[in-house]
């Protein structure tokens, strides 16, 4: 099974924390960094040496918002996967979400198995294998 990097932002320690134990336990993740607010998640994902092939937004952050960072990743070339962390999924916020690019929203309180069976997934699939490539 591919082996996907991760980025992370999500402004709570705690959860964070928990989610990267989980994702690097239960997915085949290896998360690679993180963010807790708006601008250093932006600032991290420009930097050319810093790759990942999948970002886990949360919506909202300790500055700025998770909508800032799926629209500014729109406008990079050769974005890497995005999925939303939330506990705001409402169907407004999904379908935002989507539109904005990412690929999944799952709600925090009651959708992570269903999220790491996606990851799961996903890193088995043509995609994901091709994703850890580049």
């Amino acid at each position: 099974m591919t082996q996907l990097k991760a980025f992370i932002v999500e402004d709570s320690p705690v959860i964070r924390e928990n989610l990267v134990a989980a994702l690097e336990e239960m997915a085949p993740i290896r998360v690679v960094g993180n963010a807790e607010d708006e601008s250093a998640a932006i600032g991290w994902l420009n930097q050319r040496e810093n790759e990942c092939d999948l970002v886990v937004v949360d919506i909202f952050l300790k500055s700025g918002s998770g909508l800032g960072v799926l629209k500014a990743m729109g406008e990079m070339p050769n974005a890497p996967q995005r999925i939303v962390l939330s506990n705001h999924a409402t169907p407004e916020v999904r379908v935002k979400c989507q539109q904005l690019g990412a690929t999944k929203v799952f709600d925090k309180s009651n959708e992570l198995d269903e999220m790491l069976g996606w990851l799961n997934r996903f890193a088995q699939s043509d995609r994901g294998a091709a994703a850890s490539r580049s």
